[in-house]
């Protein structure tokens, strides 16, 4: 069983992320889980390399944070794997019959919060690495406790108390989500309405909760006031300083908290092979 005695935690040294040493997490034990948990609340996003993982595995180690939320709608509307519908493949592959093997493709993933359009988003989100390309496909992370508090005044009064449309059309990798027809007016997209700024029910830290750019709307203002507002908390949100961007290699597991951070991913060859399995944990109505 992996003892604390043998969980290290280093720190990235940027605005957020950490990495998780001297941990199998198949064997945990509740003193090593308790580590990588508090690691967790104080670095927002973790890395833990070199990790041999099951679905089952995967699902297992998934619920010992809560219980597990079922995953966004897949491009093919049903799950990828009808034995584990609770984990969401995120990949380029293909079937013989061309058929996608999971979401998101070979594109650039733009900054986002993970399902923010659902009235009662995920808290977090773990995802495990079974093929990656040779170069590109890194993901990114900016910490929104920082966004918040570093925020200039005047866009500080702007936001507060203010409510936003999170749309659910679709995914962050620009695909029309199936079932769904194009926005043109974002005022009227589906999906949740959230405050921009969420009070973290464990660290009690507030945040920005900015959701995706694409549809995004700030209610209350006319639509130009509405764009230009986002655009500058879009710019400072996701500003180098605040970010950190993971390199990813095979048997990676990475964990991140969906209530104070926004992530994205790089582009990739499309010819190279990319595979990814993840779960997600449900979360609390943003407050």
């Amino acid at each position: 069983m992996s003892n604390t005695l043998f969980v290290e935690v280093v720190p990235s040294g940027k605005a957020l992320g950490a990495e998780i040493k001297g941990v199998d997490l198949r064997t945990l034990s509740t003193e090593a889980f308790g580590r990588i948990k508090q690691g967790f609340h104080e670095h927002l996003v973790l890395t833990i390399r070199g990790q041999d993982l099951t679905d089952p595995d995967l699902i297992d180690f998934g619920k010992r944070f809560g219980v597990l939320e079922p995953p966004g709608m897949s491009i093919i509307g049903k799950p990828y794997l009808d034995d584990y519908p609770d984990v969401l493949v995120i990949s380029n592959l293909k079937s013989d019959e061309g058929t996608p093997l999971g979401n998101l493709g070979d594109g650039e993933a733009i900054w986002h919060t993970d399902m923010s359009y659902r009235d009662v988003p995920c808290s977090a989100a773990i995802l495990h690495a079974w093929e990656v390309p040779p170069s590109g496909g890194d993901t990114s992370f900016a910490n929104q406790y920082l966004a918040y508090e570093t925020l200039p005044h005047d866009l500080h009064e702007k936001i507060d108390g203010r409510i936003m449309v999170h749309d659910e059309t679709y995914n962050s990798g620009g695909q029309l989500r199936k079932g769904f027809k194009e926005v043109t007016d974002p005022r009227e997209a589906p999906g949740a309405r959230h405050p921009i700024v969420r009070t973290h029910p464990v660290t009690g830290r507030k945040s920005l909760y900015l959701g995706r750019r694409r549809n995004g709307c700030i209610l209350g203002l006319d639509l130009d006031d509405s764009e230009e507002t986002l655009e500058r908390l879009w710019a400072h949100a996701t500003q180098p300083s605040l970010a950190w961007t993971h390199q990813w290699r095979k048997g990676d597991v990475l964990i991140w908290d969906n209530r104070c951070v926004l992530h994205r991913r790089d582009a990739f060859d499309p010819t190279a092979r990319r595979m990814m399995h993840r779960v997600q944990i449900r979360g609390e109505l943003p407050a």
